[in-house]
């Protein structure tokens, strides 16, 4: 995807991986201060560990206590969270108004709190599978194996998957623990959409699904590093190639 759109805005780049254990998390940051380095994108399980390492944090990833995206500015890294940016997109797209709504978020990392923020205005529950180490969060916490969440899905107006579960044929909740009229949002992004995603549509339910949040989160990516318009179909082309 990004690779697509450095090619199509005439930047001579290249996205790369780099596969980075937890002890070696500071020694890679301070590696993006060389020259040729605009920047990085920071994934699971980083995305909070990776700030104390950083010179400064915009204001949406502060209030989601998260970074996903790293940008080289001079001799300092500035971190943002674009998750924040996708996951407003994504309720754009299923026409969700979160100003007193009530929202089950399943998982407590930075995903999730990114969604607090991109949600912001709604009443949220999250739901952890490790409680003891969800720290503060912005809204209610219940654990995993807890039975009553199923029923508060039901009647929520959004479901929104933040967790990893649920790429293959596993759904992070029972079918019919679904919303019965609100929208479901999945942050999972596999081709064809995931099993949560399929079984919401064929209920009748408004859904997004993590494609759709990878793209937007992306194109802010590219804008925070080149300071351009991301080249959207470009992206979305890239995208579905691989």
């Amino acid at each position: 995807m990004q690779n697509a759109a450095f090619h199509a805005a005439g930047f001579d780049w290249t996205y790369e991986l780099l596969d980075v254990p937890g002890d070696q998390l500071g020694r890679a940051v301070d590696s993006l201060r060389a020259q040729d380095v605009a920047g990085a994108n920071v994934t699971i399980p980083h995305k909070v560990a990776v700030m104390e390492h950083l010179d400064r944090i915009d204001a949406d990833a502060l209030r989601a206590h998260a970074v996903n995206t790293i940008k080289h500015e001079g001799q300092h890294l500035v971190g943002y969270n674009t998750d924040v940016a996708g996951i407003r997109a994504a309720a754009d797209d299923v026409a969700f108004n979160p100003r007193g709504a009530a929202v089950v978020v399943l998982g407590a990392g930075g995903s999730a709190r990114a969604a607090a923020v991109a949600l912001e205005g709604a009443h949220i529950i999250f739901v952890a599978r490790h409680p003891e180490s969800a720290g503060e969060m912005p809204g209610r916490v219940m654990a995993w194996d807890d039975p009553a969440w199923p029923a508060l899905v039901r009647s929520a107006d959004l479901l929104l998957n933040a967790t990893p579960l649920g790429r293959r044929e596993e759904m992070p909740v029972r079918p019919n623990a679904l919303p019965t009229t609100g929208a479901v949002i999945d942050l999972v992004y596999v081709p064809g959409s995931t099993p949560l995603v399929r079984k919401a549509r064929s209920l009748g339910l408004a859904t997004a699904d993590g494609w759709r949040v990878l793209l937007a989160q992306g194109a802010q990516s590219f804008e925070i590093w080149t300071g351009q318009p991301a080249p959207l179909e470009a992206m979305k082309a890239g995208m579905d190639a691989a």
